[in-house]
């Protein structure tokens, strides 16, 4: 397998993976688990407006699912990258491991370089962005 063929598989599971625990955060934990009014009312116990909350919510169901498709892989990515940060300062007081209590800041930050790199790799050859512009070169038209 050559060079090229290594980095789209690793830009694949890489974006699949990000997606599909975003979704799972955004979907299962957020709206399932502690629902949105729950989510909303948590976001105000810490000091931020409730609205972000529910914009929290639909960032990580919209962007899992934009990841795992493969569209618009490096602005969904660079966009999570203030929701990380925020993340990581949020935790900052309760220490650096993660399963300090109340959770330290060494997991969002783990996070954050993970979009970064994938920002960097972009979606791969295995990703509707990739079909859309195969297809475009392949058609007289766009040409």
């Amino acid at each position: 397998m050559n060079q090229t063929a290594l980095s789209d598989i690793a830009a694949l599971v890489l974006r699949v993976s990000m997606g599909l625990l975003f979704l799972a955060h955004g979907f299962v934990l957020k709206v399932l688990t502690f629902t949105p009014a729950g989510t909303a009312a948590y976001f105000e116990s810490i000091g931020y407006p409730g609205f972000l909350g529910y914009a929290t919510i639909a960032a990580e169901i919209a962007g899992g699912l934009t990841l795992i498709a493969g569209v618009q892989v490096r602005v969904v990515s660079l966009a999570f990258v203030p929701l990380m940060i925020g993340a990581a300062l949020q935790h900052v007081g309760n220490g650096w491991l993660f399963s300090s209590p109340g959770g330290g800041w060494e997991f969002p930050v783990f996070w954050t370089i993970l979009l970064l790199v994938q920002a960097l790799l972009g979606a791969g050859a295995y990703a509707l962005d990739d079909a859309k512009a195969r297809h475009a070169a392949s058609d007289p038209a766009t040409a």
